[in-house]
């Protein structure tokens, strides 16, 4: 379970039979606190690579963007890959099975209606 702010907007792709995948970056940040002693501990700030698929990334898709807050539970994964150094590499990934937006929707502005126009007053003669 995590809940933090979006990076930056959601990579979408469609694989195999048009299944949508969406990878989200996600930054949660621990709280700074002062130590007995009186040393300072700055806030840190952790990012967490998530992955969403089928309806929950075409949700994804839709409605997220960067800086949006939101809570995700869903299981760790890691795999690895060779980089092109011939380096083996570690990646920790959230597969995403349930998510809920945090921030609040902007309410939607209806346009007032600009005043008819009226017909020129002349004055009389």
């Amino acid at each position: 379970m995590l809940i933090g702010n979006v990076g930056k907007d959601p990579e979408i792709r469609y694989v195999d039979q048009g299944v949508c995948t969406a990878q989200v970056t996600l930054a949660t940040t621990t709280s700074g606190y002062t130590l007995p002693n009186g040393t300072q501990v700055p806030e840190k700030a952790e990012w967490h690579r998530l992955l969403f698929w089928r309806r929950l990334a075409e949700t994804v898709e839709k409605y997220v963007h960067k800086g949006d807050k939101l809570y995700v539970e869903g299981q760790l994964r890691t795999r690895s890959y060779t980089d092109r150094q011939g380096i083996t590499r570690y990646v920790t990934e959230v597969w995403v099975e349930q998510m809920e937006m945090l921030t609040p929707k902007p309410q939607e502005v209806t346009p007032t209606p600009a005043p008819a126009p009226s017909a020129p007053t002349q004055a009389p003669f």
